[in-house]
């Protein structure tokens, strides 16, 4: 909100040094320009949400904000080829509008307040079109990179931490860039100035955050979730909890699918709940009390791996979760089972210090 209002003010008195307006027609046509950036945004970002949407990606929202905005994607994209299209949709988007921007002022009345309007959005657009397309994360020309990167390599976590140090450059030039315009007088307003050190700032934490990315992306085990299911071993809800335990035993420590009486599962047994029943009272305490009920956010594509599968977890990293393939249930993956082999694997990735002693 601050940053808007800052625009709305910015742009208002630019308009009063250029021709004499009340105060209240600045202000409102400053609010105008902010709302019609906003818009703008926001057909950017629906180019990336269509592409995504028509390429096979779930797209979860989107996010506007004063310095941009990004598309949530419920998965990575599965190819370098669609990565570089959904890349390059939201710039394309933002260019068309510059341009047909341009054209609206270029028939207008020359020196009106609608030609400077429209002149003004069009060039925000393509500024944002070209600034976008610049070959480093976190913008787009930056997935861009990423996915051609991916291609040659075959590995897309490499792409990332490569696209991700090109875009700590990116960030490092523009503010190079932007201070010394403003020391040579190209550059005449504080408000410009700071206004790109604090995306130049964005960039550079966007940046690392593409780099962490890659890093922790690269240490995840190479196996989809139905590799990592266990199966489970079906259990009548009825059955005690006493010898729910001993079948459980028995099996080595297998997951207990809890089921009704016609076959269909309901549901795993909740740990904390079993726990917390007194062992005097587990032969007659059913194991349909301690279950946990199957949801929506507890069932797994059997294809998800890597981020994806990290992703989602995320509510509950140390749930269990039903892997299943269409109408074909794979098993149960313990999300507390994949952290501690994330760990391991993490572990046994860093290089040991030596220390030459005299």
């Amino acid at each position: 909100m601050l940053l808007a209002a800052l625009i709305t003010l910015t742009y208002s008195q630019f308009l009063s040094a250029q021709r004499t307006l009340p105060m209240t027609t600045g202000f409102v046509l400053g609010f105008g320009f902010v709302v019609c950036l906003l818009l703008s945004v926001l057909l950017h970002e629906l180019g990336h949400a269509v592409t995504s949407r028509h390429s096979g990606i779930g797209v979860s929202g989107i996010t506007l904000e004063m310095l941009g905005g990004y598309t949530e994607m419920e998965r990575e994209a599965p190819r370098p080829g669609v990565e570089l299209f959904v890349s390059l949709a939201g710039p394309a988007v933002s260019l068309l509008l510059g341009l047909l921007a341009g054209g609206v002022a270029l028939v207008l009345p020359a020196h009106s307040l609608a030609e400077t309007f429209a002149f003004q959005l069009a060039l925000s657009n393509i500024v944002v079109a070209v600034f976008n397309a610049l070959p480093g994360l976190p913008l787009d020309g930056g997935r861009a990179l990423q996915a051609l990167v991916w291609k040659i390599s075959g590995d897309p976590n490499l792409g990332r931490r490569v696209a991700g140090w090109s875009g700590r450059l990116v960030a490092v030039a523009t503010a190079a860039t932007v201070v010394v315009l403003y020391s040579q007088g190209v550059l005449d307003r504080i408000f410009g100035l700071l206004f790109t050190l604090l995306v130049s700032i964005t960039m550079w934490v966007g940046a690392g955050q593409a780099i962490r990315h890659g890093r922790v992306a690269s240490s995840l085990p190479p196996f989809n979730a139905r590799e990592l299911a266990r199966p489970v071993i079906p259990v009548a809800a009825a059955t005690p909890l006493a010898e729910a335990e001993r079948i459980a035993q028995q099996s080595g420590g297998q997951p207990l699918a809890v089921v009704d009486g016609a076959g269909a599962m309901l549901g795993f047994v909740h740990g904390a709940s079993a726990r917390a029943v007194p062992a005097e009272r587990r032969p007659w305490v059913p194991i349909g009390d301690v279950t946990r009920r199957i949801d929506e956010h507890h069932v797994l594509a059997g294809d998800l791996r890597g981020t994806d599968l990290l992703h989602a977890i995320r509510d509950d990293p140390g749930g269990d979760y039903l892997v299943v393939s269409g109408e074909d249930v794979h098993g149960v993956l313990r999300g507390a089972e994949l952290l501690s082999l994330l760990e391991t694997r993490r572990s046994t990735s860093r290089p040991t210090s030596r220390r030459n002693r005299t």
